[in-house]
């Protein structure tokens, strides 16, 4: 073709008998990766694809380029990484901007393909796969200090299973792991009361927290002020014969819109011994997630 023929012949998914094997949908498809129109309209492979199989009672193999189940998947750590760092580019610019996705070298929504089969998870997928259906399947976004951890925590799960997890296992990995944990700690009560600074006088607002706490099967009431909910907690938690801790990372987001929304709030908290944890809480109430996430976090300990 690049010497200069008119004239190709092929058949569709390389099954053929006198034009050869070749595959007109790659061939077709490579020139339309480089920018050239083939002229051939491939919008729909889906729907070819199925039908071929049904008229022909042949399958087309899996990795069979642009047309395959999997040819949009990725398994490997890295390359889910790549990826969803690639998309996460994409869809901060124009949409007619160049494609430019790693792996990836055609947008599969140009061909009737789906972006939900581009990171699947099993034992050999890395830290960025469960972070990507996590964020892509369920609004989800732990932060990039967590993934090792969230992929750990599915890599151990698609060992034991021996077998490739499916979005909603990851999501429910990630909760029963992370969120809604009440052993040791689990919070019975607790009151917030805004403290307003003295008027006229430029001291910051402060927060009271008064709360009964279950540790290891032992009650307290603890109270303390603090900058904020989670500060007072922090400092009301030191009542306590829980671990002596520091937060040092802390993060937040919003789940959903409107009255239905849900705030996420991720939690990195180190121990006097150098020890280091994450916690995830989820609530409806900002400071009562981050609040969650510290529970969360201990109970993790």
């Amino acid at each position: 073709m690049l010497a200069g023929a008119d004239r190709v012949e092929g058949t569709l998914f390389g099954n053929g008998e006198r034009t050869g094997n070749l595959d007109v949908v790659v061939v077709a498809l490579n020139m339309y990766s480089h920018g050239v129109d083939p002229k051939l309209d491939f919008t729909n492979i889906p729907a070819l694809a199925e039908a071929y199989k049904r008229l022909t009672d042949m399958e087309i193999h899996p990795r069979t380029p642009y047309s395959g189940e999997l040819v949009y998947t990725a398994f490997s750590g890295s390359h889910q990484d790549a990826i969803r760092k690639g998309m996460a580019a994409r869809a901060k610019m124009d949409e007619n901007a160049v494609w430019d996705v790693p792996y990836l070298p055609i947008d599969p929504h140009d061909i009737g393909r789906q972006y939900e089969g581009i990171i699947r998870i099993n034992s050999q997928s890395g830290k960025g796969g469960a972070a990507f259906i996590l964020e892509s399947d369920f609004g989800i976004q732990p932060p990039k200090a967590m993934h090792p951890v969230i992929g750990a925590a599915v890599k151990d799960a698609a060992d034991k299973a021996q077998r490739e997890l499916k979005p909603e296992e990851i999501k429910e990995i990630f909760e029963k792991k992370w969120i809604g944990l009440t052993s040791p700690l689990k919070i019975e009560e607790l009151v917030e009361t805004h403290l307003e600074g003295a008027t006229g006088a430029e001291s910051e607002e402060r927060v009271l927290c008064n709360a009964d706490v279950v540790y290891q099967g032992q009650k307290y009431k603890i109270s303390a002020q603090g900058n904020g909910p989670l500060d007072a907690f922090v400092n009301a938690m030191k009542q306590t014969p829980a671990p002596k801790f520091n937060i040092t990372s802390f993060h937040e987001h919003s789940i959903g819109s409107g009255n239905d929304a849900k705030a996420m709030g991720y939690v990195q908290i180190t121990k006097e011994d150098g020890s280091q944890v994450w916690g995830v809480g989820r609530s409806s109430n900002v400071g009562r997630a981050g609040i969650a996430a510290v529970v969360s976090a201990l109970n993790q300990a």
